[in-house]
């Protein structure tokens, strides 16, 4: 089944929605290659969105990996729908959660895992882990590199 949608974002001037990732429209496009069983990983090392507590900005890495179906996660979209999180309120089990189901929703991934790792407050780093579906055999599937925590 082909996605017969032209792509909203890519190749295109767009304003940013900056406070609401639940309104925001993921642009998923055709896979090219849907007979074949591969990963995709995305990363986004500046991630930011806001405690919905002191309203302090919290600053993490989200780690998408994913083996796709018949749709892939069109990367300017992504990187739109994560900006969205800039001024949104919500904990870090939130944020990691909503992406993995927006993503989940409009892709359909046959296997896919989020990862957060966020910048530690009061001396505690947070890290959120998200997985559904099943890995195909022999795919790669990265693994994570944990020795993230380095001292300043």
């Amino acid at each position: 089944m082909k996605n017969s949608k032209k792509p909203k974002y890519l190749g295109k001037k767009v304003k940013l929605n900056q406070d609401n990732p639940d309104k925001f429209v993921l642009d998923p496009i055709d896979n090219p290659h849907p007979d074949k069983d591969y990963s995709i990983r995305f990363s986004s090392p500046e991630f930011t969105s806001i405690c919905p507590i002191t309203s302090q900005p919290d600053f993490g890495n989200i780690i998408i990996d994913y083996v796709p179906n018949k749709l892939l996660l069109e990367s300017k979209s992504l990187k739109l729908f994560l900006f969205s999180f800039r001024n949104y309120g919500g904990f870090h089990e939130d944020c990691t959660i909503k992406i993995a189901k927006k993503i989940i929703h409009y892709v359909k991934p046959k296997w896919i895992r989020i990862v957060s790792v966020w910048n530690p407050r009061g001396g505690i780093p947070i890290d959120v882990f998200f997985e559904e579906g099943i890995a195909p055999k022999k795919v790669h599937i990265q693994d994570l590199n944990m020795n993230i925590y380095k001292p300043r």
